[in-house]
């Protein structure tokens, strides 16, 4: 738990970047405008740690008191996917109604009850509500430690009564501010039953803020100066990366391959039967399909549908579609663009399977559909199971759990099979201008520097080099109460990702190859996704060094679905560097004569 120094802190990271990790919420006010005395919805939350985001609980988990029959809200996909679990909030803030510390219900507290009031103050807990679409938050309580050395000494305050700031233009709320009244407190150390009233006020205050521009002060964290320092010095950072890597390619890579390419002509010319040597030696290998080929391609199927699923969500984002407290709809997006890009992975699986003379294209196209689903469903078990058993607002309801079942069943399969059936149906051949000798050339004995693993070290640092300070932000917003809106960065440190994949890929097939090892295949595949398991590395680093994150929940839950996602991208960047090498080995090849 955050000590008492820290918690200004929280409180202040909690003011400007919370309210990013809300969804979507529909008031049944949908025009937004009100009259004097009309209620204005008011939904509460969820509760958690504050330093565990995954571990959110329903608000009346915890035994406060409502006034009124509790009604649940109904939420849409994406929030559910969220944890939102909305319900009517106990305090009645209407238009234009000011209240000076009203009660909103009393409820006496037995021991049990103070106890896990007790618990949750201990663990830092805080709780969010709605209120006509904006989130507002709140913590519980405090601990007063001052003066204690023994923990056992310390005393636990529930605050029991909040004071809502609510300004708003003419018809329309457009800020509220929620604080807890600090000199209103319940002592809740002991376990013993006592009495508690739950008491509000509310003031109203007019504001020339219009309401198209509400939500602007949620993202104002993200455009402050310090952190676009922040951020234009990772993009300088990567581009200068990018210009080394270029550079090196230009005056290193390209000057050999002029070499190669005179010194080969050269010896076409003067002596046709003198001995090859380098890349040229095994032109007769080079384009030999390799092992494991249904493997590969479900696995370059399954990457570029992970890239088209990638670029589609920066479009969306770009244009404005993921406003800064709106989670809700990136997670609707993701299930739904997948679910209908599944069709390019089915397509690009089975024709590039066909174009190696695979005959199994059903087998091909199972796993294809299975090599990024089946791990992230059974990663999804595993972390469902122990959402329920703690009860967290984190486990999927069953109904939300058939939702994605029947998207699995009735969009994303069948065009799956129609995507895998044209793939089969497209006649295209594998283009090499090289033809393949039958018998396989014996590969020469490597250093230790230029096999897989070593290779992949290499491969993948430059691309994490180049993006590791803008990981930073995104971790602290998926896995924290940071706000992250500036997306154009966001797009064009992808960018540079994808090309600098690319660009090392490239490199490295071209020194493999001039090493006599005609197994680039999958080493290229390999090299170009390594970047995936560097950022799982820096998963490791985060969450010790950087995040105050505990418990069994939240690490399972930031270790498994991180999982997943290093997992995509390690299909995705691979599928990268496997395209690139192959045009660059086709081109190389094509620019001279083989016999």
């Amino acid at each position: 738990m955050a000590s008492s120094a820290s918690r200004p802190v929280a409180t202040a990271v909690l003011v400007l970047l919370f309210l990013c990790g809300a969804s979507t919420v529909r008031s049944d006010g949908s025009d937004h405008r009100y009259r004097a005395g009309d209620d204005v919805p008011l939904y509460a939350n969820k509760v958690g740690p504050f330093h565990n985001p995954s571990e959110t609980y329903r608000y009346f988990d915890l035994p406060f008191c409502s006034s009124a029959p509790v009604k649940e809200k109904k939420e849409a996909l994406g929030e559910v996917l969220n944890g939102d679990r909305l319900v009517s909030a106990p305090y009645k803030l209407e238009f234009l109604g000011d209240k000076d510390s009203e009660v909103a219900c009393k409820k006496r507290l037995n021991r049990e009850e103070v106890s896990q009031f007790r618990e949750a103050i201990s663990k830092d807990y805080y709780f969010q509500m709605y209120y006509d679409d904006l989130p507002i938050w709140g913590f519980l309580g405090k601990v007063d430690r001052e003066r204690k050395t023994n923990p056992s000494e310390y005393r636990y305050y529930l605050f029991n009564h909040l004071q809502f700031e609510i300004f708003y233009n003419k018809d329309r709320v457009i800020e509220i501010i929620v604080r807890t009244d600090q000199n209103s407190l319940v002592d809740v150390t002991e376990d013993k039953e006592i009495d508690v009233d739950f008491m509000y006020t509310v003031r109203w205050k007019e504001t020339e803020i219009p309401f198209e521009k509400r939500m602007e002060k949620y993202s104002l964290a993200s455009s402050m100066p310090h952190h676009l320092e922040i951020h234009w010095f990772s993009i300088i950072n990567s581009c200068i990366t990018v210009l080394l890597l270029t550079g090196f390619l230009a005056t290193i890579l390209m000057r050999v391959l002029k070499n190669d390419f005179v010194k080969y002509t050269h010896d076409e010319e003067t002596a046709d039967d003198q001995e090859e040597t380098g890349w040229k030696l095994i032109h007769g290998d080079v384009f030999r399909f390799p092992k494991h080929k249904s493997l590969l391609a479900a696995a370059i199927g399954s990457g570029t549908q992970l890239f088209t699923l990638a670029v589609f969500i920066f479009m969306l984002a770009l244009v404005g579609v993921f406003y800064p407290y709106n989670r809700g709809a990136l997670f609707t997006a993701l299930v739904v663009i997948y679910a209908l890009t599944s069709g390019i992975s089915g397509y690009t699986a089975a024709s590039f399977y066909c174009q190696l003379e695979g005959s199994n294209w059903v087998r091909n196209l199972l796993l294809t559909g299975g090599l990024f689903c089946g791990p992230l469903f059974l990663t999804f078990c595993f972390l469902n199971t122990v959402a329920i058993a703690y009860k967290a607002t984190a486990a999927l309801p069953f109904g939300t759990i058939v939702v994605i079942f029947l998207i699995w069943a009735l969009v994303t399969s069948p065009l799956l099979i129609l995507g895998g059936i044209a793939g089969k149906n497209s006649k295209a051949e594998f283009q090499a201008p090289c033809r393949t000798t039958k018998y396989p050339r014996e590969i020469p004995p490597l250093h230790w520097y230029r096999r897989t693993i070593p290779q992949m070290a290499m491969a993948g640092f430059l691309p994490f080099s180049a993006i590791y300070i803008e990981l930073y932000y995104i971790f602290a917003s998926v896995w924290g109460h940071r706000i992250y809106t500036i997306y154009s960065i966001l797009f064009i440190v992808f960018i540079i990702l994808v090309i600098v994949t690319a660009f090392i890929t490239i490199a490295l097939t071209y020194f493999q190859l001039a090493a006599e090892d005609h197994e680039w295949w999958w080493r290229s595949f390999l090299c170009g996704g390594s970047t995936g398991l560097f950022i799982y590395v820096y998963c490791l680093y985060y969450y010790h060094a950087r995040s105050d994150m505990s418990g069994f929940m939240q690490t399972s839950f930031f270790f498994g679905y991180m999982a997943c996602i290093c997992y995509g991208f390690f299909l995705m960047l691979g599928t990268i560097g496997f395209r690139a090498s192959l045009v660059f080995v086709r081109h190389i090849y094509g620019s001279i004569k083989c016999e």
